[in-house]
């Protein structure tokens, strides 16, 4: 065997590993995306029922125009997100608006009775279990995908192609890591 076909099969061997890399890499990507896509739906349809929990409490709290502000304002940055990270940003901003807006309900005890209140009240705590679920399954395909960036050899693969490290979703405030209290 000549040194032009050692040095060919040398050059296979590194393409095969190359290739088995990045494509290890593109597989953890793709499930990082997908863990996303499972958050994204679940958040829009937490958006859409806080939106008539929002009407309901509006209903009996015409006056507390400054929490429906907030919620709405949330709603809409979270429709005009582009990335997960903004996606993020604007879940977090709802958290905050549903604490206001639940505290708004305590002071109107005919609300806290009303049958649309308590099923959307239901539904909305179930959606919270649904969402920490996908959020805990979004965080786990981050992980992977981190570790597999940062490890040798596949880091050197991952930086010839510009594979980076990706954010977790996470709470960005201690007060709002805590489940909104939507017990009446």
């Amino acid at each position: 065997m000549d040194l032009i076909g050692i040095f060919l099969i040398i050059l296979l061997i590194i393409g095969i590993f190359v290739t088995i890399q990045y494509n290890k890499l593109i597989k953890l990507k793709n499930n990082r995306e997908n863990a996303f896509a499972d958050i994204d739906v679940q958040l829009q349809t937490r958006f859409n029922l806080v939106e008539n929990l929002v009407k309901t409490v509006k209903w009996y709290a015409s006056h507390e125009q400054e929490t429906f502000q907030k919620v709405t304002e949330a709603r809409t940055n979270f429709l005009n997100s582009n990335t997960p990270d903004e996606k993020i940003e604007s879940n977090n901003m709802l958290t905050w608006a549903l604490k206001d807006l639940f505290a708004v309900s305590e002071n109107y005890p005919d609300l806290k009775s009303n049958e649309n209140f308590l099923q959307l009240q239901n539904e909305l705590s179930d959606l919270e279990n649904k969402i920490a679920s996908a959020r805990r399954y979004f965080n786990s395909a981050t992980k992977e995908f981190n570790s597999y960036t940062e490890m040798f050899p596949s880091n050197i693969i991952a930086n010839i192609f510009g594979f980076k490290q990706w954010k977790y979703f996470e709470i960005d405030n201690e007060e709002i890591k805590e489940t909104p209290n939507v017990e009446f």
